[in-house]
């Protein structure tokens, strides 16, 4: 660990145990809320419904306030800030295939199949087996919402199939299995924090970039990339994870509006990424981005190995793949 690190650790504990000190002289206090969604994105949207539902039931005084734009940090700053309870709620996605080898199991192409088999996901895969490895790592899991389907923009030419990935500098969040996915496609794949994003592409140190329709509209990639292909390759959910420590330590009756409210968005959270998937693709279309659909049959078929991977290096990876493929289905 660098000296940096423990620095930054140390200050981080003590400005939760200063906070915690403070909370409990004064009562209510408020709930932070971090992710590194953009004005407009997903992210935003769905935090910003949940602090609004929320503080019209909790208790005087206590507030769920969300900073967005990456404020209190990227998702691995965010995770071990959860960790170290100076923030009440973060919103991963990729990220949590870094921290726990199963949640990779949503870095596999092309696996969920649309938003009703991913809800078959969360009950049949995710609650039973997920869940439990997150609160193992200090990470407890409240609810699923979406990051979404992936798709892939670039300033090279029209991504039609895997080889014309070839040579394409392209952002991926940091997670081993998505860098993975684009090596096996051909690409030339370079992790990168999302606020980074804008100015890489800018300045042409990336080439392109793949994600949801909401988080390439909320981040305006827009204005720096001339192609969008829907590929569709990975459906990422998104975890409103905290501190179970912290969240042990919150009153009864502001933990059960918290968790009936975090639970009960997610409907807002699916409907309101559909609507965002079809009004953004027409909004894209006409800031001047072209736009094309390739198949996925040849990008599922170069990217099999990475399936195989997982399910050779990760214990349940096999079982896994094969009751979340199943869910549903019966």
């Amino acid at each position: 660990m660098s000296r940096y690190l423990r620095i930054l650790i140390a200050c981080g504990i003590l400005v939760g145990a200063l906070s915690s000190c403070a909370g409990d002289g004064a009562g209510p206090r408020e709930l932070r809320f971090g992710h590194v969604g953009e004005p407009g994105s997903l992210f935003a949207l769905s935090a910003d419904e949940f602090a609004r539902r929320a503080n019209a039931r909790l208790p005087e005084g206590w507030e769920v306030v969300t900073y967005g734009s990456s404020q209190l940090g990227g998702d691995e700053l965010l995770l071990q800030k959860i960790k170290l309870g100076t923030v009440e709620f973060a919103l991963p996605s990729t990220v949590m295939s870094s921290q726990i080898d199963e949640f990779g199991l949503f870095e596999m192409p092309y696996l969920v199949r649309d938003r009703a088999h991913m809800r078959a996901i969360e009950e049949a895969v995710v609650w039973p087996d997920l869940v439990p490895q997150a609160e193992a790592e200090g990470f407890r899991v409240l609810a699923v919402w979406e990051n979404g389907f992936r798709h892939v923009t670039n300033n090279v030419r029209p991504i039609e199939s895997p080889t014309h990935l070839g040579g394409v500098k392209l952002r991926t969040p940091r997670g081993v299995w998505r860098v993975r996915l684009f090596q096996a496609l051909g690409a030339n794949p370079t992790p990168m924090a999302l606020s980074e994003v804008f100015v890489g592409l800018q300045t042409g140190v990336i080439d392109g970039q793949e994600n949801p329709l909401a988080q390439i509209w909320g981040s305006r990639l827009y204005e720096v990339q001339e192609y969008l292909s829907l590929t569709g390759h990975v459906y990422t959910p998104a975890y409103v994870v905290v501190s179970p420590s912290r969240w042990d330590a919150l009153p009864n009756d502001v933990r059960s509006v918290l968790e009936d409210e975090v639970r009960g968005v997610q409907s807002f959270v699916h409907a309101t990424a559909a609507r965002l998937d079809q009004e953004l693709l027409e909004q894209m279309r006409e800031t001047g981005v072209a736009v094309n659909e390739p198949e996925s049959a040849d990008f599922l078929a170069a990217s099999r190995e990475v399936y195989d991977e997982y399910e050779e290096s990760v214990p349940s990876g096999s079982t896994l793949v094969e009751r979340a493929t199943l869910a549903g289905s019966r």
